[in-house]
C-alpha cells in the first residue's frame, strides 16, 4: 500500500468512520497523538526475530524493500521492515552497523552538522531476543561483546525517560521521520509517521505512550515501512541499511 492510500485510511478513521480490522496476526497499527497520524509495529521478543539487512542480491546496497525481498533467506517470513538508520550517496551506513555479527562499520564518534550529529546519538543493538538502545559514548564505554545486529543513528528521542534537551515543545522543523524504541519489558517499538511531525512530538508518543526509556531517530523525510499484514510496502527514494522483524517460521500474516 502507498502512502496515500495509508494517508486516506487514516483519514477515514480520523472522521469516526469504523478502521478496516488489520489482517491477522498483524503487528502494525495505526495510531493519533496530539492529531498526528502515526503506524506503530512491535516487536516482541516472545514472538520474532531481529535483523540488520544491506545487500541486494548482487552484493550492493539493496535501497529498495523490493530488492532486500530478493535477498532474504525467508521474506514470506517478514513480519515488518523499516529504514534502519542514515546512510551515505552509496547506501552504507555512516554509523557503527553490525550484521550477522559482522561489523561493517565503526562506531562513529565524530562531530558534524545534521540529525546524526544532533547529540547524544545513539546505537540501537541486540543478540537473540535481548535488544536495546545507548547513547553513543554510553555504548562505547559499556559494551565490549559485538552484537548480532546494530545500527547507529541519531538524534536520540528519549533518554533515561528524558527527552533529547535540544527538542522544541513543537518545533518548525516538520518531517516524516522514523524511530525505535524499548520499553521495560525488551520489546522493540517502532514508528513512522504518516504526515510530517516535529522531533518534539514523535518523541513524546515514546515517552508517554510506549513508555520508552531509551528511543532512537532513525531517519526523516526518506523514512518508508514495509507491512505484510497491511499489504503495505512503501517505495520511495533510494534507502540505506534496514531492520527486519522476522516472525517465526509457520506464523502466517
Amino acid at each position: 500500500m502507498k502512502r496515500a492510500a495509508a494517508l486516506l485510511a487514516f483519514a477515514i478513521t480520523a472522521c469516526g468512520a469504523e478502521r478496516p480490522r488489520p489482517a491477522p496476526q498483524a503487528d502494525c497499527e495505526a495510531v493519533i497523538f496530539e492529531d498526528a497520524a502515526l503506524t506503530h509495529c512491535t516487536a516482541d521478543p516472545a514472538k520474532h526475530h531481529i535483523r540488520t539487512a544491506l545487500d541486494g542480491r548482487d552484493g550492493n546496497p539493496a535501497r529498495s524493500f523490493a530488492m532486500l525481498a530478493e535477498n532474504l533467506p525467508a521474506p514470506a517470513e517478514v513480519a515488518f521492515a523499516m529504514n534502519a538508520g542514515m546512510f551515505d550517496e552509496d547506501g552504507n551506513p555512516i554509523g557503527y552497523y553490525v550484521e550477522n555479527g559482522e561489523r561493517r562499520h565503526t562506531l562513529n564518534r565524530n562531530d558534524g552538522a545534521g540529525n546524526f550529529h544532533l547529540k547524544p546519538n545513539g546505537v540501537f543493538y541486540g543478540t537473540g531476543g535481548t535488544w536495546q538502545i545507548r547513547t553513543t559514548e554510553d555504548f562505547a564505554a559499556k559494551v565490549n561483546d559485538r552484537p548480532e545486529f546494530a545500527t547507529q543513528s541519531g538524534p536520540m528521542l528519549v533518554i533515561d525517560g528524558k527527552l533529547h534537551p535540544g527538542f522544541d515543545a513543537n518545533g518548525q522543523s516538520r518531517k516524516i521521520r522514523n524511530g525505535v524504541g524499548v520499553d521495560t519489558q525488551g520489546r522493540a517499538h517502532f514508528v513512522i509517521s504518516e504526515t510530517p511531525v516535529s522531533f518534539g512530538k514523535f518523541a513524546r508518543y515514546f515517552r508517554d505512550v510506549l513508555h520508552t526509556p531509551n528511543a532512537l531517530f532513525l531517519d526523516g523525510s526518506v523514512s518508508q515501512l514495509w507491512d505484510p499484514g497491511h499489504g503495505r510496502r512503501d517505495d520511495g527514494v533510494p534507502l540505506g541499511p534496514f531492520i527486519v522483524v522476522e516472525q517465526p517460521t509457520g506464523r502466517k500474516p
